[in-house]
């Protein structure tokens, strides 16, 4: 157990390295100016961007500005910010905790809603209610994650007006309310952005979760159940549901890349001050630093979370071995 988790770890900072390799490379490599993002513009002379290329290092060769940048990585300092004038890592402290809530939030309504709708079909497998929700499951999952964003702001903010079009609290009246009422007006912004991530995932699933428990109904141990006299509901919820949710458990690992690649366009949508939106901000403005620093952190996220998954599958089963040889 423990060899493999050092061999997993290990193979988590090289993807790390990896990603922050080419990711800076690329962004060095990439048509545009940090310090003048529209060609277009001319209110900053030739000679200010060169002082300013000076003063960031960037007139020097690619080879030295990756070196040093990877000698300030390892110290833990990402540089600053080209647009926002301050230590990059400061603006990340400040945009993941939102990515963070908004995932978790997202999280919850699609492994919670997709296991709950995967299961129901699998019992009324090949009936009307079966069909019905395929079609609406694949709906969503091939539904952009934008356009269905939109289509929520749309109608629950602009027409029915029930919920908030964007941003993470209200900035008129939200440190003037209680405690209670900061926490009920940020769940009134976090609605329409964890719903668009989380139904989009919950349709995945739930087709995920419907073939497995399909796969489970028809084992032996479950005709035992039924022999034993037990309910319907009893066999379906305490001895299929239960097994056939292992799999689903590798999910968790499959699913933050999507949530990642997916907040950066439902972020900059709902103006959701998280990291996604900040990526994509840094990306237009040609803001080398925060890019690279958003890259390594999603690349960490993403490696620790596969980590995570193979060890709650572990947990979750007994027959599943994490040593020697061995990996789930």
């Amino acid at each position: 157990m423990t060899a493999w988790l050092l061999r997993r770890l290990a193979a988590s900072v090289a993807i790390v390295f990896a990603v922050l390799t080419l990711t800076f490379v690329l962004i060095h490599l990439a048509p545009g100016t940090p310090f003048l993002p529209s060609t277009d513009d001319r209110s900053v002379g030739p000679e200010i961007i060169a002082r300013l290329r000076r003063q960031y290092g960037l007139d020097r060769p690619l080879p030295v500005q990756y070196l040093k940048y990877i000698g300030s990585v390892a110290h833990g300092e990402f540089g600053e910010s080209f647009s926002q004038h301050r230590p990059v890592a400061q603006a990340l402290a400040d945009a993941v905790p939102n990515t963070v809530l908004l995932g978790i939030a997202a999280l919850v309504i699609e492994f919670t809603l997709g296991i709950a709708l995967g299961a129901y079909q699998a019992a009324r497998a090949r009936r009307r209610v079966d069909a019905a929700l395929s079609h609406l499951t694949l709906f969503f999952y091939s539904v952009p994650t934008f356009w269905l964003g939109l289509a929520l702001l749309l109608v629950f903010g602009q027409w029915l007006r029930w919920l908030p079009v964007g941003g993470v609290s209200d900035p008129i009246v939200h440190d003037t309310l209680p405690w209670a009422g900061r926490v009920f007006d940020t769940l009134r912004h976090l609605v329409l952005p964890a719903c668009t991530l989380g139904l989009v995932g919950a349709a995945g699933t739930a087709r995920y979760q419907r073939a497995a428990m399909l796969e489970v109904i028809h084992q032996d141990y479950i005709r035992t159940a039924r022999a034993k006299g037990l309910s319907e509901r009893r066999v379906l919820l305490r001895h299929a549901l239960r097994n056939a949710v292992l799999p689903v458990i590798t999910l968790l690992g499959l699913s933050l890349p999507f949530l990642l690649t997916g907040a950066v366009l439902v972020e900059t949508v709902f103006s959701w001050p998280g990291m996604g939106k900040l990526a994509a901000d840094a990306i237009f403005s040609r803001d080398y630093p925060v890019v690279t620093a958003a890259a390594i952190l999603a690349a960490a996220m993403v490696a620790l979370s596969s980590v995570v998954a193979d060890l709650l599958t572990a947990l979750a089963d007994p027959r599943v071995r994490l040593g020697d040889g061995d990996a789930a």
